[in-house]
């Protein structure tokens, strides 16, 4: 994958150039306005430029799409009244100083007992965050066991790591590694990213076996991909 530049008048953007056995050319715009370039191998600087030309319209009308959904990132301070994503849902965080720590969510709150005397927000931002990570092994662990089910195969193991630019991968055919942050997301986004992993097992490649089989078992999964990047895209990081 090389780094290019294209420019057609006062028009100018970065793209990624990814050449490929293949016969098409495919574009796509990310949500984060960045734009991928699939193409033969064998394609001609002037064939890629003038496809560009023709498609630069689209192209900004996709980057000023997902421009509105691009927010500046506010750190968490771990004080009541700021708001958190769980499943695809907002909660409001209540502290409440208490003897015995504990973690409870209920009628739309998220209420963390801390007996912190000393920088309470620390220990309320490790309490959350361990509640977070418990969630994560039992919900992934009981999305993957269904979604396998679906497959026919015995679910793989399960690994919760913390990924920089990826939701989910897969490990040699015999486990498949989620990032935490899913768990801020709908159940939905979640079955995605598992059912996108489980079809690895078949075909390691992102080709057109892969994606036929993708189609059949998530119909419709490019909205909920979409879905999931623009969402959690413009949420504060947690430490999970």
């Amino acid at each position: 994958m090389s780094n290019h530049v294209f420019a057609y008048g006062r028009y100018r953007c970065e793209y990624e150039l990814l050449r490929e056995p293949r016969k098409t050319v495919r574009l796509a715009v990310r949500p984060d306005q960045s734009i991928l370039m699939r193409c033969p191998a064998n394609a001609r600087s002037e064939q890629i430029d003038n496809f560009l030309k023709r498609k630069w319209v689209w192209i900004n009308k996709q980057r000023r799409y997902f421009r509105q959904f691009c927010h500046e990132v506010i750190p968490k301070e771990y004080v009541s009244g700021e708001s958190y994503l769980y499943l695809g849902r907002q909660y409001q965080l209540i502290v409440r100083r208490s003897v015995r720590e504990a973690v409870v969510m209920e009628r739309g709150k998220i209420t963390v007992r801390a007996n912190g005397e000393v920088n309470i927000e620390k220990q309320v931002a490790q309490l959350l965050n361990a509640w977070y990570r418990k969630r994560c092994v039992i919900i992934f662990g009981e999305r993957l066991q269904e979604i396998s089910r679906s497959f026919g195969i015995t679910a793989p193991k399960l690994r919760v790591k913390k990924m920089d630019k990826r939701w989910g991968s897969f490990v040699r055919g015999e486990m498949i590694i989620l990032n935490p942050r899913l768990i801020l997301a709908s159940k939905d986004c979640i079955d995605y990213v598992i059912t996108h992993e489980l079809c690895h097992f078949s075909h390691r490649r992102h080709d057109k076996k892969f994606y036929r089989l993708l189609d059949k078992k998530y119909p419709g999964w490019e909205k909920i991909k979409e879905k999931l990047e623009i969402r959690l895209g413009a949420e504060g990081v947690l430490d999970v």
